[in-house]
């Protein structure tokens, strides 16, 4: 989570380890290491957005795909990416400093989720119905590491009417992330401050009618609220990074199309690749 934005700044446990994977680096086989419980980013089922992307980039290499499944919690890309567990990790924030990352694909942000019924349409921070409205927030966990909603929010002296609803979840259920969607369906709380592409998919699934508005102000202070995503590779592996840095490129056009069929919100896309240098 990122990841510097903290739902995809996450670490990780482990949760089962592939024995089946390519080794990794090998010319025809990709080592992707992902959340085998995390639509709709990626599950065991390859059903998420992330799976199809890194998928399609895999078949333009010519390159065969397997899997080494991990939760995401803190540490993930020591333990996996940096170990050697597998050659990338899709969906990590462009620029990240533990890895080398790709060109972004797609770029997206904070949202707000409403009901549609509720009077509660083009929300910003600022928004004095926010000191009354029942607000949840994805948390992480440790203070310093939570999400830029909910920093944002504290720092305006928003505290007593806001519920966290923990990135990682119960991990026992299947879309653990996917609760403060169906909090707001149910009426449990007014307004969910949600990373877009959770919000996207879940809230077209939901039976209720929900609203979804980019939060803004987009940049605020030291929270931005939208992110730039791209894929992780191993510092010292350019090679690679090279490679999927020209598939990307070549296969813009049909990952739009899977963000699109995942309704994740998009902005507009940087015009450099912000890659680390390879060690």
């Amino acid at each position: 989570m990122t990841r510097r934005f903290a739902s995809l700044a996450l670490g990780l446990l482990a949760a089962g380890l592939s024995t089946a994977a390519v080794s990794a680096g090998t010319p025809h086989g990709l080592t992707v290491c992902a959340d085998p419980n995390n639509l709709p980013f990626s599950n065991r089922a390859r059903a998420g957005f992330e799976n199809r992307i890194v998928e399609l980039v895999a078949r333009d290499l010519g390159m065969r795909v397997s899997y080494v499944w991990w939760a995401q919690r803190r540490g993930y890309v020591r333990n996996t990416l940096n170990d050697s567990a597998c050659d990338v990790w899709p969906g990590m924030a462009t620029g990240v400093d533990l890895a080398a990352t790709s060109r972004p694909y797609y770029r997206s942000t904070y949202v707000f989720v409403t009901r549609a019924d509720a009077n509660l349409a083009h929300l910003t921070l600022d928004d004095p119905r926010l000191r009354t409205a029942q607000i949840g927030v994805q948390m992480i966990g440790n203070d310093s590491m939570n999400t830029p909603p909910a920093h944002a929010i504290a720092s305006r002296g928003i505290v007593d009417n806001v519920r966290g609803y923990m990135v990682y979840g119960d991990y026992s259920r299947a879309n653990p992330p996917a609760a403060i969607i169906d909090a707001v369906a149910k009426r449990q709380i007014d307004v969910g401050l949600v990373w877009g592409p959770l919000a996207g998919y879940f809230a077209q699934l939901s039976k209720t009618a929900l609203r979804i508005d980019a939060v803004t102000p987009a940049t605020d202070a030291r929270w931005p609220m939208s992110f730039a995503i791209s894929m992780g590779v191993r510092r010292n592996n350019r090679q690679l990074l090279d490679r999927i840095n020209a598939s990307l490129e070549r296969e813009q056009s049909q990952i739009d199309a899977i963000l699109a069929a995942y309704h994740v919100p998009l902005e507009g896309m940087p015009a450099a690749s912000t890659a680390a240098a390879a060690r």
